[in-house]
């Protein structure tokens, strides 16, 4: 903004009348029979360029940056990263920051979910939306706890269209598509926007509180769960999916009962604990690991699908060792998505782990990668690139490892980025599904999603580790939810493009961040 143009109205002088002498040559500039003029009768209009100097108009914006006026009312952003929230000061949502923000508050808050596949099929992008999740509930009483299996239904567009979407809408349509059905769609358009979601959910008893769940990806009926009890329950709800289909109009023909109680309890760990993943790669294949740093591992019986308390043959493969014999505990496992004898494990005390299956009493590689001893509390393997492993630290640190560089050796490992801008424990993160450079990270103010394919020029860090932190925002970072009250974990919808849901001490948040 340096120039303002201002529209003036032109104004011409009187005509000025030459005499002609009878006698006289007619010159140029007289109008006689051979010599006539024509004159346009359109005046012309000329723009007037007022100039604005253009160092007092940046420092004017800078000044207004992130700060509106209503009602003489001042509003300012508020990013968690940057600056801490005064007590008192109330949080208000800006909805044109979403494509689609809806929430949800239920009877007891849940510490972990999952979102259940379906068969609605991949990369969805049509609004309205539909969804089914599983959660565990964390009630006041072990016998109030319960296992929760919803659908989320009319999930509407909350924000309005960009630009970019409508002109994407048009070369994908065409316009002669567009010329004749603008109307009807922008009617069915407004219809949809006016639905209100839709919740069915039931609800199956569980024995005390719920640390962790995880649905089978190759067979979302079957729901892990990791108890406080210490016991890792397996449930079949493949009757309340089928409920959920012939509730929405899909084929009644397969109606199975409702099962109540888990088909399968394992209460083999010698504690209670917070790591369990399923195996991407070999179907049936779970990993599960407790507080007293005992990892089991679990495969398939000959006729699993039976869902019965012989479904699973459970071993209890590995145990602490190393160094990190005084602070055991696995706080979260990993399977690798491309080798199904392979995971990863974080433990407390920094450790990093990975394990083969073929290789049995102790890991293959084992790094430290916190040098203060801080807790590694969550991991993620990319889907995509599989040499990419991303952890989350109780002090906060977020970082992106190459594990080509897991060697053992006593050269400290540098990972390829560092994040060190929370001040907070990081309490999830999640690659994207289907984008490998990006990342969803929660920690207890907010949830945060990366691109890490934005990063500084080599030749200008000198190859060094990319660092970001000291109360700067990242370039890498690319959208902040914020609202919610002590954020524990966060998961990609794997059919829906970019939709997000997390869970909170205050419930449930699924959006779709409006610049992805």
């Amino acid at each position: 903004m340096g120039k303002k143009s201002k529209r003036t109205q032109s104004s011409s002088a009187p005509a000025q009348k030459s005499n002609v002498k009878k006698d006289s040559k007619p010159t140029l500039l007289d109008e006689t029979t051979d010599n006539l003029r024509f004159e346009d009768p359109f005046e012309d209009e000329f723009e007037e360029e007022e100039v604005i100097n253009e160092e007092n108009d940046e420092m004017a914006d800078d000044n207004d940056e992130g700060k509106t006026r209503t009602g003489g009312a001042g509003v300012e952003s508020w990013n968690p990263l940057t600056s801490k929230l005064e007590p008192g000061t109330k949080l208000e949502v800006d909805e044109s920051a979403y494509k689609m923000h809806h929430s949800l508050t239920p009877e007891w808050p849940a510490l972990s979910f999952d979102i259940l596949r379906d068969n609605m099929g991949e990369s969805r992008s049509r609004f309205p939306h539909s969804m089914i999740v599983a959660s565990g509930s964390q009630a006041d009483r072990a016998d109030r706890n319960k296992l929760t299996i919803m659908k989320l239904s009319d999930l509407c567009r909350t924000g309005s269209k960009n630009r970019s979407e409508k002109e994407l809408e048009d070369d994908v349509l065409g316009d002669e598509i567009n010329k004749d059905g603008d109307s009807d769609e922008e009617e069915e358009e407004d219809e949809i926007e006016d639905l209100d979601p839709v919740i069915e959910h039931y609800s199956l008893k569980h024995n005390g509180g719920v640390n962790r769940v995880r649905a089978m990806p190759q067979r979302p009926e079957v729901v892990a769960t990791w108890s406080d009890k210490g016991k890792v329950n397996m449930y079949n709800v493949r009757g309340i999916l089928d409920s959920f289909e012939r509730s929405s109009g899909g084929d009644s023909s397969s109606s199975r009962k409702i099962a109540r109680d888990p088909f399968f309890v394992y209460q083999g760990h010698s504690t209670e604990g917070y790591a369990m993943d399923w195996s991407r790669v070999n179907e049936g294949h779970l990993v599960t690991g407790d507080c007293d740093g005992n990892i089991h591992l679990w495969t398939p019986s000959e006729g699993y699908t039976n869902y019965s308390n012989s479904s699973f043959k459970v071993s209890s493969a590995y145990g602490p060792s190393g160094d990190n014999i005084d602070n055991p505990s696995v706080e979260d496992l990993q399977w690798s998505p491309t080798e199904g004898t392979v995971f990863a494990a974080a433990e407390c005390g920094g450790y990093i782990k990975i394990y083969d299956t073929r290789c049995s009493g102790r890991p293959m590689l084992s790094n430290k990668i916190h040098e203060n001893n801080s807790d590694v509390n969550v991991i993620s393997w990319n889907p995509i690139v599989s040499n990419l492993l991303a952890t989350g630290g109780d002090d906060g640190l977020f970082s992106v490892w190459d594990l080509r560089n897991f060697q053992s050796t006593d050269a400290p490992l540098q990972p390829l980025a560092r994040f060190t801008c929370h001040k907070n424990p990081i309490t999830s993160l999640e690659w994207h599904p289907s984008d490998e450079s990006m990342i969803v990270v929660t920690d207890e103010d907010a949830t945060y999603i990366y691109d890490l394919s934005i990063e500084e020029d080599e030749e200008e860090d000198g190859g060094k580790t990319a660092e970001v932190g000291d109360g700067s925002i990242p370039p890498q970072l690319l959208f902040v939810h914020c609202g919610s009250q002590s954020t524990k974990e966060a998961h990609w919808h794997p059919q829906i493009s970019s939709l997000v849901m997390t869970t909170a001490l205050s419930g449930y948040s699924a959006f779709i961040p409006s610049n992805l």
